[in-house]
């Protein structure tokens, strides 16, 4: 008797779920992804100020994100591998370039003008460093070794201190756990992790005297953001405020007055989990939070049902870098966590997180759809 796979009782059977699996497409994910994006339009046209142009030039970006997102899925894991050390080197190579010859735009020389467009290399590393160290446990056996482990470690940081040099801390901070999060799924012993928590602490006075003034600025501020309530503290806690007025219902669409009357700042970018609060209430974020573990959890299970070493590695560590992106920007607009530089993924305003974050979707739904591995 014919027995159906888990992933093939969740496709419909349709016109459409044929095509999307011609295409290589991970229906349930896609679907997860899609409603994502879709709420995003709703909530960007109120935190925008009802502005039909926001709205259009992030469709434009959202678009062409789903399209290299199918692009990726339709590439055989095999050559994701295969390139893994070129393309991890050529992000590193334009990472000492944008510290050469970088252009600065609000104190911090972050983008590659390459003429016809101007192009960001840290988020590329975000989905190369990964791949990387995937690459790198795939040669041994697991768990890895230490010196294995120190060896991984060095090619995190690598690329983690010249993103921190830009200056880049939220960005530095995700490329840190998508390397990280190799480690921890490739078998990382709890005394290696002993280790690197001693030695992380041993290190703050010094890490401390390295950052920059605003840096230190974020995290006193995060500590006691009421000593300066109309300066450093004036985000968190007018954050704050939005979030509590929702209440548990929120005021509905259209309805947030902390946004629509300015006293919100980066409404429509870093915190615009605030907006959403406010105007959906505690039952909105719930469902918005239950919306993100679904999609975590099919990142997960395509992880677990990956066929080798190196795709189980880079399809959990993607999962775990999805999750970082959530909890590190609510963490942020709820006050729990210092203010980074971390968008709200698949709903904040912008273009190359969406299309970072989906290309990143692309490679989990190549890992899962194609059968053979060479």
């Amino acid at each position: 008797m014919k027995t159906e796979t888990r992933h093939e009782q969740f496709e419909p059977p349709s016109v459409l779920g044929n095509v999307l699996r011609k295409l290589h497409i991970d229906i349930p994910l896609f679907i997860g992804l899609l409603l994502t994006s879709m709420l995003s339009f709703l909530v960007l046209y109120s935190a925008g100020g009802q502005d039909m142009d926001t709205l259009m030039r992030q469709a434009g970006r959202v678009g062409l994100a789903f399209l290299l997102m199918t692009i990726l899925a339709h590439i055989d894991p095999y050559q994701f591998k295969r390139y893994s050390t070129l393309l991890f080197g050529i992000g590193i190579f334009l990472l000492v370039a944008v510290l050469i010859m970088g252009q600065i735009g609000k104190g911090a020389q972050r983008w590659l003008d390459l003429g016809v467009f101007r192009f960001q290399p840290s988020e590329m590393i975000k989905i190369t460093t990964p791949m990387m160290i995937a690459w790198y446990f795939a040669e041994y056996p697991l768990p890895p070794k230490s010196r294995q482990l120190i060896i991984a470690t060095l090619l995190i940081v690598i690329p983690t201190l010249l993103i921190a040099k830009q200056p880049d801390l939220g960005t530095a901070l995700l490329v840190a756990s998508s390397g990280a999060g190799v480690l921890f799924f490739a078998g990382l012993s709890w005394r290696f992790m002993l280790v690197i928590s001693v030695a992380l602490a041993s290190l703050t006075p010094l890490i401390w005297h390295f950052m920059h003034g605003y840096q230190r600025d974020r995290v006193l501020t995060f500590l006691n953001p009421e000593t300066d309530p109309l300066g450093r503290g004036y985000h968190i806690i007018q954050s704050k405020i939005a979030i509590g007025s929702g209440g548990i219902y929120g005021k509905g669409w259209l309805g947030s007055t902390q946004s629509e009357l300015d006293f919100l700042p980066e409404s429509s970018t870093d915190f615009i989990f605030a907006v959403f609060a406010e105007e959906f209430g505690l039952f909105g974020c719930l469902g918005l939070l239950i919306l993100y573990l679904l999609i975590i959890a099919r990142c997960l299970y395509i992880a677990s049902q990956a066929q080798d070493t190196y795709s189980r590695l880079l399809a959990s560590s993607l999962a775990f870098t999805f999750f970082v992106y959530v909890f590190v920007n609510i963490g942020m607009v709820i006050g729990i966590l210092p203010v980074v530089g971390v968008p709200l993924p698949l709903i904040s305003y912008g273009g190359t997180s969406i299309v970072t974050l989906l290309a990143g979707f692309g490679i989990l739904m190549s890992i899962h759809t194609h059968k053979k591995f060479r």
